[in-house]
């Protein structure tokens, strides 16, 4: 009966693929990414608060690019502007 009960979880597991399921972290993938880009494992959570440090409020619209770059709205010094974050960590106004 064991077996029987475990053989189903295991199919149910492949059959939905693991990385549907929620509590199963994975990086953010970025929409229309070629094959072979390589996306790597950083998160909104983590690029917000590397905006929000160097000194950007109202950080909205978080988006990450295929060349793991991380783009957004922000507010500094009272002025709406287009930020992006580096993977190296840079936070930077864009068209700058």
């Amino acid at each position: 009966m064991l077996i029987k009960i475990w053989t189903m979880v295991v199919v149910t597991i492949v059959s939905l693929g693991i990385g549907g399921w929620p509590w199963i972290s994975s990086p953010a993938q970025a929409e229309g990414c070629l094959d072979g880009d390589i996306i790597d494992a950083s998160s909104a959570q983590s690029a917000k608060k590397k905006m929000e440090a160097a000194g950007f409020l109202d950080i909205s619209g978080l988006k990450k690019s295929c060349d793991n770059f991380w783009h957004a709205t922000a507010v500094r010094n009272g002025v709406a502007v287009n930020i992006v974050l580096t993977p190296q960590g840079q936070v930077i106004i864009e068209g700058n």
